[in-house]
C-alpha cells in the first residue's frame, strides 16, 4: 500500500468529488491511462476509482468519486464525512483497461465515465495523434471536468446534453470512423451496449462500472490447494473461493466483489477454473470472488 494524504476535495459536478492524494513518502507508484486504484475508507471499506490526472504527476493521484445514492457505503463516506487532511491508504495501481497503440482514437464517456478517457485523451494529443472525444450525460451540471475538457481541446472535443439534445448517433460515428482508429468507451450500460451494435468488436475497448448478467450452470463445491503452504482449502457450493480463502487464512485483497476491479487476482498452476469476471482473464489467473472451478481441484500460487 502507498502512504497518502487528501490534499484537496473539489466539486466538480452535481454531486462528483475530485480527490487530490497527495503522497506522504515519496513518489507514487506510475501508472498508465485507464489505470485505476483501491482506496482504503476509514469506514473499512475499500473501493476502486480510475485515475483521471496526469500520469508524469507522481506526487498526487487524483480520482472522482460520484454520489450514488444507494451507496454500499464507499461514496457516501467520501461525499460526507472526508475532509482534507485525512490520511488514506491506496494500492499500487493495476490496468486492465490499457490505451493500446494505433494511428487515432474515438473516445466516448458517459457521465462518470470520463475518469479512466481524461489521460487518455491527454497522453493521445501530446503524442500528436488524430483523437476526439464524444462525451455524453443528461445536463452539463452533471458531467465532471466538461470545462476543463473545452479549455484543454477545443473542438476535439463534443459534449452532447441528452435532456436537450438527444442521444447522440453512434451508427454515424461509426460509418466515419477511420481505417485503424481504436474506441475506447466507458459509460453506463445502455451506451456501452450501443457502442457494441456500432463499432466492430476488434476496434472497440469497453470497461464497465458492472459486470454483464450472465448466466452460469449450478454452483458445486471444490477444493483449492494452496501449493507455496501446502494447505487444502474445501470450497462449498454456497461460498465463494475469496471467503473460503480468508477463512482458512489465506486472505487476498477484495473491492468491489463483482469481477470487474481485479484486485483479488490469483494465478492458476493447475485445474481449470470457469471465469466469471467481467475483466476477461487468462486461463492462468482467476477473480477469486466470483469465479470457481470446472475441475474438482484447483491449484493456487498461494
Amino acid at each position: 500500500m502507498q502512504q497518502t494524504v487528501v490534499e484537496h476535495i473539489d466539486r466538480v459536478a452535481e454531486d462528483v468529488a475530485a480527490l487530490t492524494l497527495r503522497s506522504t513518502a515519496g513518489a507514487l507508484a506510475p501508472w498508465e491511462p485507464g489505470a485505476h486504484i483501491d482506496l482504503s475508507l476509514p469506514n473499512w471499506l475499500t473501493r476502486q476509482y480510475s485515475l483521471c490526472g496526469d500520469p508524469a504527476d507522481l506526487d498526487a493521484y487524483r480520482i472522482a468519486v460520484r454520489y450514488d445514492p444507494l451507496s454500499r457505503g464507499g461514496s457516501e463516506y467520501v461525499h460526507r464525512f472526508l475532509r482534507p487532511g485525512r490520511a488514506l491508504d491506496v494500492s499500487l495501481p493495476r490496468n486492465h483497461f490499457p490505451l493500446v497503440p494505433a494511428p487515432g482514437y474515438l473516445f466516448l464517456a458517459g457521465g462518470i465515465g470520463i475518469t479512466p478517457l481524461l489521460p487518455m485523451l491527454r497522453s493521445a494529443v501530446a503524442a500528436g495523434l488524430p483523437a476526439t472525444l464524444l462525451y455524453v450525460g443528461p445536463s452539463l451540471d452533471g458531467m465532471p471536468f466538461a470545462d476543463e475538457l473545452r479549455r484543454s481541446y477545443g473542438d476535439r472535443v463534443r459534449i452532447v446534453e441528452t435532456e436537450r439534445q438527444g442521444r447522440p448517433d453512434l451508427d454515424a460515428l461509426a460509418a466515419v470512423l477511420e481505417a485503424g482508429t481504436l474506441v475506447y468507451c466507458c459509460g453506463p450500460a445502455a451506451m456501452l451496449a450501443g457502442a457494441e451494435a456500432a463499432f466492430p468488436a476488434e476496434r472497440l475497448h469497453a470497461e464497465r462500472f458492472q459486470p454483464v448478467a450472465r448466466t452460469f450452470g449450478p454452483d458445486t463445491p471444490f477444493e483449492a490447494v494452496c501449493a507455496r503452504s501446502g494447505s487444502t482449502v474445501t470450497v462449498p457450493a454456497d461460498e465463494s473461493l475469496l471467503d473460503a480463502l480468508a477463512q482458512a487464512g489465506h486472505a487476498l485483497p477484495s473491492g468491489c466483489r463483482e469481477g470487474v476491479c481485479g484486485s483479488c487476482e490469483v494465478t492458476v498452476l493447475s485445474g481449470e477454473p470457469d471465469h466469471r469476471d467481467g475483466i476477461g482473464a487468462p486461463e492462468a489467473r482467476m477473480y477469486a470472488c466470483v469465479s470457481r472451478a470446472r475441475s474438482p481441484r484447483l491449484i493456487l500460487d498461494l
